[in-house]
């Protein structure tokens, strides 16, 4: 393991090599599996799994993000002696949408994402050989991620959330976006039409993105949505933005029913989550008597979103608080 280790913080010198050569042969040993979540919705997921593993940590990606994105978390995790389940949100990655065009970003109800994942953990993360879960969850995925974790305190034995999207930031007052919201939520064709000022899915150069300080993974990750067109997805529907800020507000709300372990990993440059909303979730836990890990958010600093794709450098200190976090629960 310390020889991986060491290897995350060179990687980038050489990264298409290792993408085309060791990972790609890694990516080849894939399980590629379906279940049918709620109204019969097929999500996808995907197993890297060693009869000498003994623990699962178990990925819930962000937003428009899939599995075949999380190649190279899944190589980090499985070298440091994880199996490695890795899920695809309804209405992105492989699995099914509920709209016609499959670029809206999209969910009926965002309790859908939380029971989808607990469908997958009840009929493949349960019955596992393993002896320890985790889950390792990034913005979307995290708020999804509390939620079930509050419902089922007891289903695993840490979790590390990633950005999660406990607040969105969105530049407009407030007061403004829910009256827009609310008013959206009258008219169908509104509320499932792009929100104001995105659309399709379209490439965009390096230095147009605000997710990460790396040219080589940002090129990599659009590389797999451009020959991909079914990976696709755009910006978020009114009704998807409405629900997110809710999920948002219910997290915060039943925090306190939330006692698993929790590593909460904040970028310090993040534009898309709000971390104030961070903070406050950890404030509200330390109060209830489940502090997160070190009190407060373990800050990533010069970390623009994508944390798990940032340059070398911030990405292993993430890596190690992570791997240190579930091997000391793992204990």
């Amino acid at each position: 393991m310390k020889k991986h280790k060491n290897e995350w913080t060179e990687r980038e010198k050489a990264f298409a090599a290792f993408a085309v050569g060791p990972l790609n042969d890694f990516w080849q040993q894939r399980e590629e599996c379906e279940l049918a979540g709620v109204e019969g919705v097929p999500i996808r997921y995907v197993r890297f799994r060693s009869k000498k593993h003994h623990q699962v940590v178990v990925i819930c990606p962000g937003r428009i993000e899939s599995y075949v994105k999380y190649a190279e978390v899944a190589w980090d995790l499985f070298h440091c002696g994880f199996d490695v389940l890795i899920i695809d949100h309804r209405g992105q990655g492989r699995s099914g949408r509920m709209l016609d065009d499959p670029h809206r970003g999209h969910v009926v109800n965002f309790s859908d994402y939380v029971d989808d994942l607990t469908s997958f953990w009840q009929q493949e993360v349960v019955p596992g050989p393993w002896k320890k879960r985790f889950i390792l969850a990034h913005s979307m995925g995290g708020a999804i991620t509390a939620l079930f974790l509050s419902q089922n305190p007891q289903a695993c034995d840490a979790v590390a959330l990633c950005a999660p999207m406990f607040g969105i930031v969105i530049r407009l007052p407030d007061w403004m976006v829910r009256h827009i919201l609310d008013w959206a939520e009258g008219y169908p064709k509104i509320s499932e039409g792009y929100a104001m000022g995105t659309g399709r899915w379209q490439p965009l150069p390096f230095v147009m993105n605000t997710l990460t300080h790396s040219p080589e993974r940002y090129r990599r990750n659009l590389r797999l949505y451009a020959d991909d067109p079914r990976l696709r997805v755009g910006g978020p529907t009114y009704h998807w933005v409405r629900e997110g800020i809710l999920a948002g507000e219910q997290v915060l709300a039943e925090a306190t029913a939330m006692t698993t372990p929790v590593l909460l990993l904040q970028a310090e440059q993040d534009r898309v989550v709000d971390n104030r909303m961070h903070d406050k979730f950890c404030e509200i836990r330390a109060a209830a008597g489940h502090p997160c890990e070190g009190g407060k958010p373990y800050v990533i600093e010069g970390a623009y979103h994508e944390i798990l794709f940032e340059k070398d450098d911030m990405r292993a200190v993430a890596l190690h608080a992570i791997v240190d976090f579930f091997t000391r629960y793992a204990d």
